[in-house]
């Protein structure tokens, strides 16, 4: 059965909108035929594949350009914010995440120096607690923050520094949710399996991915199609967990559950 108008109401901002194959797509575009009002982000070059991408969208959202790793962009967010029309947000899915290819991927891991380490904390999790608080002002009780990540709890091959950075996001998820629980805004992260988007092209020895999952998912999976995904957002965004945070699901076709 399809549930309709989970996020009827619903005022959305999603980051990390680059192209269609992308969870931010699939959850942008989902969120929309669940009745939410969505407006997107993304920044530097990547803002005009997402002003591109945008318009296969109905109706197409209004799209800012925002750096998570800068404090005039973070500032200045709650005024764009209420310019497009977005006087509250009810939900924030946090699709940011970036480690150098050459430097902090691929089997680099034991030559990274700090400099490219320290960006990809600041950019893959410190952004969580820096972008939500630049919209604090806009949450209301019942809002709803999103994070996407790749289960940090092991080690994978060619992942190396952006592994680390995904267990610290999942652990500064917990502390945002310790933090503003008293005010009844929820935080969550999403683990997805591997989903054929750009981000995944960056990482060098990707394809190694692939192969696990089809060896290993239980419910077997599609790396073409980031649906799944999108509609696990959805329902942490929705009323249907209304006492759930600082909590990671798990949507990999189960391959989180297995061993070897």
């Amino acid at each position: 059965m399809m549930v309709e108008n989970l996020l009827a109401g619903k005022k959305i901002l999603v980051t990390g909108v680059t192209s269609k194959e992308s969870i931010a797509y699939a959850f942008a575009e989902f969120a929309q035929q669940q009745g939410a009002q969505v407006i997107v982000s993304n920044l530097g070059r990547a803002l005009s594949l997402t002003q591109r991408v945008v318009t296969r969208l109905d109706p197409v959202p209004p799209v800012i350009e925002l750096d998570v790793t800068d404090d005039e962009h973070l500032a200045r967010l709650p005024q764009q914010l209420r310019g497009a029309g977005f006087d509250q947000l009810d939900g924030v899915l946090h699709s940011i995440a970036f480690a150098n290819p050459s430097r902090a991927l691929g089997g680099a891991f034991l030559d990274t120096e700090w400099r490219d380490v320290a960006i990809s904390l600041q950019t893959s999790a410190y952004s969580l607690k820096s972008l939500t608080m630049a919209v604090r002002e806009l949450l209301v009780a019942g809002s709803s923050i999103v994070g996407l990540t790749f289960d940090a709890s092991v080690s994978w091959p060619s992942y190396d520094w952006m592994g680390i950075a995904k267990a610290a996001l999942e652990s500064t998820n917990r502390y945002l949710a310790r933090y503003l629980g008293g005010d009844q805004i929820r935080v969550n992260l999403v683990a997805a399996g591997p989903i054929n988007s750009i981000a995944k092209t960056a990482i060098p020895g990707a394809e190694a991915f692939d192969e696990e999952w089809a060896k290993r998912a239980p419910l077997g999976w599609d790396e073409n199609d980031a649906t799944p995904v999108a509609k696990a957002i959805a329902a942490l965004m929705s009323e249907l967990f209304p006492a759930t945070t600082g909590e990671i699901v798990h949507v990999d076709g189960g391959m989180a559950s297995t061993g070897a």
